[in-house]
């Protein structure tokens, strides 16, 4: 390449920069206006009241009828807490979509252990693009919930067994997810 091309590279290069973040800017603007949407969205992961997932809205379940979740991954943690007067422990998935969605889940669900076995096979590059979150019956058990992840149109296939090292899954899940939301434009 010569200089002209080199220079001529650069500052196209340098307007998709500006473009891109004009457009996380719009992304990540508040809605204006009225709305029912304030705060996070908290969704509870299991198959205890009559859907795959649902929020709880003073302590009454309403159950989410949509089947999927997309947005960026923002987050994956494990918490202690209390459930029914005992301490457990939940897996948090903080999802960033029309708001922040945080998903809760046992730590050693099928639900969890399908989203970190999934976002363990990832690159930091791959969690850049909204994920999708799609809750999946068991077949053979009616309390069994599995979760499938989607990347942009193709599903992530990650398989686990009784020997896997979930220590190990859980290390490389949350690596990668704050990995990919500490990268720069």
């Amino acid at each position: 390449m010569n200089p002209q091309e080199n220079a001529e590279l650069l500052a196209a290069l340098m307007r998709q920069e500006e473009l891109l973040k004009q457009l996380v800017a719009a992304i990540n603007k508040p809605k204006l206006g009225l709305h029912s949407d304030a705060g996070s969205c908290k969704i509870y992961c299991n198959r205890h009241n009559g859907s795959l997932w649902y929020t709880l809205n003073n302590s009454e379940a309403s159950a989410i009828t949509q089947t999927a979740l997309t947005g960026y991954l923002k987050e994956l943690k494990f918490e202690k807490c209390e459930r029914r007067g005992k301490e457990v422990y939940k897996l948090l998935i903080t999802i960033q979509a029309d708001r922040p969605y945080i998903l809760e889940s046992g730590h050693d669900t099928h639900f969890a252990k399908s989203v970190l076995a999934a976002i363990a096979t990832l690159t930091p590059q791959q969690l850049y693009s909204p994920i999708t979150l799609q809750p999946t019956p068991g077949t053979t058990d009616e309390n069994v919930l599995f979760c499938r992840v989607w990347v942009e149109s193709e599903l992530v296939m990650a398989s686990y067994n009784e020997q896997t090292e979930w220590r190990e899954v859980s290390k490389q899940a949350l690596a990668v997810t704050k990995a990919a939301n500490e990268m720069a434009f």
